[in-house]
């Protein structure tokens, strides 16, 4: 066969999945009318759970199933944008790591609103401003972020979604390596970038910024300097990138969590997140655990945090596998409540990595 046989089959092809594109737009936009009728959200967790374990089933090369999910993660953003236009608040400026995860997760047709704070993120969503907020909540080498967990102590808001964004540190500059004087970065960063420092710049001062974003900028703006960032930042304000992941440990992952106003409805494969105060007496936390293991719930995360309002009085961030929905998550809460002095289900979601649904 030759090339200009194979690209007439590729423009039959293309004619084809033009036309079946425009054919499932059609079915989103009367699933749009439908939801607008019951007063439901837009964009379905659970959906998207079920879309990309079909494309995992499905997906047999050679396109590999990330590319297929990419593909879909756009097709998707963009039927959504025709049901309804869709909002998202996220930490940071453009081209910051929760900004990428939010494109990760989105896609490009929704629209996206910076904020200076993860506090803001929370205030946007809770007003009504925008649908949705996305802000990071650990890390695989850093652990947890704190203020993100402190907002929820006092938030009505829910956890819809989680992403699993894989973060690569890249050394911008517009200067040669031997000439970097100074290297801005979040104080995150650094830690994640230690011993790769240690060994190739020892001499440079390090200097904290708010965000990868604004360390970039500073980096375009002044002789000598250099930034830690993502390769968008590099991109967007000019900057070499003169090394690649010079994170110290690989598989750098930032789990980010949605943030809305409604528990998402049951999917195959959830976690329920919950926060817990418990009593001040001995063997209390032994005590609020007990009805997990009775009831054989895998607790996949525990993480304290003081109350900052009595000494040495703590909150438990807990996630448990299953949706609230279920008999046996529900039974465990309710046996809790009894043996603590305050629980709170912070949201039941798919535990998958991001994208989206209609």
């Amino acid at each position: 066969m030759s090339l200009e046989q194979i690209r007439k089959k590729i423009d039959a092809l293309d004619e084809k999945i033009i036309g079946l594109l425009n054919d499932r737009t059609e079915l989103t936009l009367k699933i749009g009318q439908l939801k607008s009728e019951e007063h439901s959200e837009v964009y379905a967790p659970a959906r998207e759970s079920e879309i990309y374990r079909k494309i995992d089933e499905l997906a047999k090369g050679p396109l590999p199933k990330d590319a297929i999910k990419a593909i879909y993660r756009e097709v998707m953003s963009a039927s959504l944008a025709l049901e309804k236009p869709m909002s998202v608040a996220y930490l940071g400026p453009q081209a910051s790591f929760t900004h990428l995860a939010s494109l990760s997760k989105f896609g490009s047709s929704v629209k996206y609103v910076s904020c200076v704070s993860i506090t803001e993120v929370f205030q946007e969503v809770n007003h009504k401003h925008v649908d949705y907020g996305v802000i990071p909540v650990e890390n695989s080498i850093e652990g947890a972020v704190n203020h993100s967990l402190d907002m929820f102590i006092d938030s009505d808001l829910k956890i819809c979604s989680e992403v699993l964004f894989e973060i690569s540190h890249n050394l911008m500059a517009a200067c040669q390596l031997s000439e970097i004087k100074r290297i801005y970065s979040n104080p995150q960063v650094f830690g994640q970038c230690r011993l790769w420092l240690e060994r190739h710049l020892p001499k440079a001062e390090l200097i904290e910024t708010t965000s990868t974003t604004q360390a970039a900028l500073r980096a375009s703006q002044e002789d000598g300097s250099a930034a830690i960032a993502s390769a968008l930042a590099a991109t967007i304000y000019n900057l070499s990138i003169l090394e690649k992941a010079i994170e110290d440990l690989p598989h750098n992952v930032t789990r980010f969590l949605v943030i809305g106003r409604h528990i998402s409805k049951p999917s195959k494969c959830d976690k329920t997140s919950i926060l817990v105060s418990i009593k001040d007496k001995v063997g209390a936390l032994y005590e609020m655990l007990e009805p997990i293991r009775k009831n054989k719930i895998n607790m996949t995360k525990i993480e304290s945090r003081p109350s900052k309002k009595k000494a040495w009085d703590y909150y438990f961030f807990i996630d448990l596998e299953g949706h609230v929905g279920e008999k046996e998550v529900k039974k465990t809460i309710q046996a809790m409540e009894h043996r603590v002095r305050f629980i709170k289900i912070l949201g039941s979601y798919p535990s998958i990595r991001s994208n989206l649904s209609e």
